[in-house]
């Protein structure tokens, strides 16, 4: 598929939320209502950062200053260029705030070099900088030189812009009040382009946007997408076999592609990255939210709540809506991810109800933390309502054990016993049966997964039809027991929702589908074998040998309905959303070759089981 420059541009837009949410309506024109200024900003170590900032023309009365830092453009740039939207949300630019974008460190007009997720630097001194005092010195520079400012500062972002809200924490400055990481990243190793090890393929096409460096400040892109002659994704990176094939596609200049490839364990090049471990005696409130359908970053915000909540006492909450990557920024009527329709209006009431009475109350309100909304609050994706807790998870739950049982059962109690397939990195089994190129994954999270449970080598588990409801809260965990014959291998889990007959097709139903019987899948992951038992340290499997694998699978708040079944799928194949496992050992992935990849036989053992927390 040829794919234009601004074609690809307009996608980052959209897929990063870069534009904050909704551009589709031109009702309140910004340009009447703000100033526009650019300045570049000197941090402690001479370096300047552009920074874009949008001031009420209502000079009555002063305002707390909202900020966002991005590495994805404070664009438009030129002082009479606007924005059609800008803050947070409508309410909160239509109410009058200071709005503030900055172009992080190395990016677009920014001077300096772009560190993809910077390592925190603890007690730095002197000139040491990193994300953390690059905002504290933005922030220095803002209150005391921004008119009508009333001293106190929110920051957000969503998916890396909410990485940089997330570093706003660390070291924070006094006049840094209220921090909303939305879609925030975690660990590199985790989220985006990692899973347990196992590398998204899916993301490859995105190395461009983080590999290459520039030399200067610039208003234009400075990197080229690469274009590929098909729209169908599956074939395309079939064909091209080995990942170390699409070495012709990104060479040495491209920095990111060649960290991932001389990095494929989590070593200290991935530990020091990651931000969650640095999450201790925060200051600022915080309000963390999450789509529970987002591709992208899942692990990231429920690892960043609850590394908060263990390490600290601050106001902390957590909002996770039906939401694939940043919907919860727009206002569209109808909320749907793929095919699942789970009601009208649900992110207006995120941004009316929940975002703007949180940074109002600490920013223009009494500040100490009566701000009326839950510690947590959660939709239910099967009774699609929403509900709030005061603890995550709730209190009221208590483990359930189900064994993945011989004649396809999910029962309570394990048998002996064990079933077989072939796994054929020459015929993988697809993660969805769309036939398209996407930039990066999302839809996929709800599809309808009757195509994988058709396939001989997906093995398929489920209860009889439920009697009543089952609601999962939490956490999953799946204890594999499995075989191989060969030295390696990946293992994917899926929990599924299995619809009645009587279901009936929304508007967003595919017109190849019907809702009858649709296998939505609720949560799902992978786990590369070789990291079983420690990510840094990758070992072979004895072949043939009864090994564990446990997988922990990203928190659900999910009932299954009475009428509904809940199965479970397990594969060793998931493509081309995560890379081929040769199923022989290598050092590397990333530099192995054709010969190493070869078919193998898998077992799973009747012992194997899933825990989940059920609401009492």
């Amino acid at each position: 598929m040829q794919l234009t420059i601004r074609m690809l541009i307009k996608s980052i837009l959209f897929l990063c939320t870069i534009s904050c949410y909704s551009q589709e309506s031109n009702s309140y024109n910004v340009k009447e209502h703000y100033t526009k200024k650019e300045v570049d900003i000197v941090m402690r170590d001479g370096i300047k950062l552009h920074t874009t900032i949008y001031t009420p023309k209502d000079t009555s009365k002063k305002y707390p200053i909202i900020m966002q830092r991005t590495p994805y453009s404070s664009k438009p740039y030129g002082e009479d260029q606007f924005r059609s939207k800008i803050g947070p949300n409508e309410f909160l630019m239509k109410e009058g705030n200071i709005i503030v974008y900055q172009d992080v460190r190395g990016r677009w007009m920014s001077e300096g070099v772009y560190d993809n997720m910077r390592a925190y630097i603890p007690n730095k001194k002197g000139k040491q900088f990193d994300e953390a005092s690059d905002t504290y010195d933005t922030i220095e520079w803002l209150v005391n030189n921004v008119p009508n400012n009333n001293g106190k500062v929110g920051t957000w972002g969503i998916s890396y812009p909410g990485f940089y809200a997330t570093y706003s924490l660390l070291d924070a400055h006094p006049a840094l009040k209220a921090v909303s990481p939305q879609a925030c990243i975690g660990d590199f190793f985790f989220d985006d382009f990692h899973h347990n090890g196992a590398y998204l393929l899916s993301y490859w096409r995105v190395t461009a946007l983080f590999g290459y460096e520039k030399t200067k400040p610039i208003d234009k892109p400075w990197y080229t997408f690469t274009e590929l002659p098909t729209e169908d994704q599956y074939q395309f990176f079939l064909d091209a076999g080995p990942l170390s094939n699409l070495d012709q596609y990104y060479k040495e200049d491209n920095v990111f592609w060649t960290q991932l490839k001389e990095h494929p364990n989590y070593d200290e090049f991935w530990k020091k990255r990651g931000i969650i471990q640095h999450l201790k005696d925060i200051k600022p409130a915080v309000m963390v939210v999450g789509g529970l359908f987002d591709a992208e970053d899942l692990y990231g915000p429920f690892e960043t709540y609850e590394n908060i909540e263990d390490k600290g006492d601050n106001y902390n909450i957590m909002v996770f809506g039906p939401w694939s990557h940043g919907d919860w920024a727009r206002t569209k009527k109808r909320q749907a991810v793929g095919n699942v329709y789970f009601g009208d209006d649900i992110s207006l009431h995120f941004q009316k109800n929940i975002e703007t009475p949180f940074f109002n109350h600490f920013l223009k309100g009494e500040g100490d933390g009566k701000t009326g909304l839950p510690e947590i609050q959660i939709f239910d994706t099967g009774t699609k309502e929403w509900n709030s807790f005061a603890n995550w998870p709730p209190k009221n739950v208590e483990k359930k054990t189900f064994y993945l049982s011989e004649n396809q059962k999910l029962s309570t109690t394990s048998t002996e016993g064990f079933e077989t397939f072939i796994s054929d990195p020459k015929k993988p089994v697809p993660y969805s049966e769309d036939i398209k190129m996407v930039f990066t994954p999302r839809k996929y999270m709800t599809d309808d997964q009757r195509f994988a449970a058709r396939r001989p080598d997906v093995l398929v588990f489920e209860t009889p039809v439920l009697t009543e409801d089952m609601t999962l809260s939490g956490e999953i965990l799946t204890k594999l027991k499995v075989a191989t014959s060969g030295t390696d291998a990946d293992w994917i889990v899926k929990l599924v929702d299995v619809y009645p007959g009587d279901a009936k097709d929304t508007q967003e139903t595919q017109s190849h589908l019907k809702m009858s019987n649709y296998h939505m899948m609720v949560r799902s992951e992978v786990m590369r074998g070789r990291f079983r038992n420690d990510f840094s340290k990758p070992e072979p499997f004895e072949p043939n040998a009864k090994t564990d694998v446990t997988i922990k699978m990203q928190d659900v708040h999910h009932t299954f309905k009475k009428g509904h079944k809940m199965q479970i799928q397990v594969q060793s194949t998931w493509f081309p959303l995560i890379d081929l496992n040769p199923q022989t050992y290598v050092p590397n992935i990333f530099k192995a070759k054709d010969s190493d990849f070869k078919k193998q036989t898998h077992k799973l053992y009747y012992d194997s089981s899933i825990e989940v927390l059920l609401s009492k």
